[in-house]
């Protein structure tokens, strides 16, 4: 007898037990995963703004020296950087304009691996993940955009 595979199939044994975990996986609501992703973004950017503010000299030193990016003078681009890695993380954490918060901070990430440290892909992508999802499918329903939305749509 050859082996098939059935909805019924395996109900009681291995099979049955990995579609039930996959059926109870797929009844968590999507904005749950989503406020997660917000927030775990949102701590590589607080802290990095933290950082910067914490010592200002250093800061603007590390954008003349290191950083270096095109265009933009370092002492701008470190007003710019600090004001983004501040606002982007409550506009996300707050679910209010954050696909355009999402944006703003996938751009920085791109500037950052492209000019700034191209070797470090492997944390950008990492960032870069999450902060995509939010740009196209936006903050979830755990959110004030949810809100607005709806009431909108109403």
């Amino acid at each position: 007898m050859s082996p098939t595979f059935s909805r019924d199939a395996g109900a009681s044994g291995v099979g049955g037990l990995a579609m039930r975990i996959v059926r109870a996986a797929e009844r968590v609501p999507v904005a749950l995963p989503a406020l997660v992703l917000r927030l775990g973004v949102v701590l590589v950017f607080w802290r990095a703004g933290q950082s910067k503010l914490a010592s200002w000299d250093t800061t603007l030193l590390l954008f003349a020296e290191e950083y270096k990016v095109p265009v933009i003078p370092p002492e701008i681009a470190a007003y710019l950087a600090t004001a983004l890695e501040h606002a982007g993380p409550v506009m996300l954490v707050l679910g209010l304009g954050a696909r355009l918060g999402a944006a703003a901070m996938l751009g920085m990430t791109l500037v950052i691996q492209i000019f700034v440290y191209p070797t470090s892909y492997p944390d950008h992508l990492l960032w870069a993940g999450p902060l995509l999802y939010l740009v196209l499918r936006g903050p979830g329903a755990i959110s004030i955009d949810h809100a607005i939305r709806r009431r909108f749509e109403a």
